[in-house]
């Protein structure tokens, strides 16, 4: 992978990372039911992250010399409290798998600092795993 390619590979991440935004708005909005008000507050908290990562993904296709993209990439509207978090959770479960490839590869392309400044996304993208995971399998409805 050359630089380029790892700023295409960025770009891509942050149009997950605007998909995400998104989705959690819409979930966070249209989700209801008294026993997923915690969840809820959760994944508010959720989504000010996520807009801290597209910020950090930004940044750093800025430093690299890229141009951050705006595309977003499409999904399914969905307003069923459990497909909602099942979607939630798979959108994460990528991002994790992704930035785990992208830490790798900033630090094979001689980028320590790239690679430091994505750091943080991989634990927060845990704990969202973490969260979301015990959430649909019952722990009382709560994130």
């Amino acid at each position: 992978m050359n630089k380029q390619e790892f700023i295409e590979a960025l770009n891509e991440d942050l149009t997950t990372e605007y998909r995400s935004i998104i989705q959690y708005i819409q979930h966070v909005s249209s989700v209801k039911g008294a026993k997923y008000q915690q969840t809820l507050k959760e994944l508010d908290k959720h989504l000010s992250q996520e807009l801290s990562h597209a910020m950090t993904l930004a940044k750093q296709i800025d430093f690299l010399g890229g141009q951050a993209s705006n595309a977003v990439q499409p999904f399914q509207t969905e307003t069923d409290p459990e497909k909602a978090l099942r979607q939630d959770l798979r959108v994460e479960e990528g991002q994790l798998e992704r930035y785990r490839a992208r830490v790798e590869q900033a630090a094979e392309l001689g980028l320590p600092d790239v690679a430091e400044a994505l750091a943080p996304l991989l634990e927060q993208t845990q704990d969202h795993i973490r969260e979301l995971r015990a959430a649909l399998g019952g722990a009382a409805g709560r994130l």
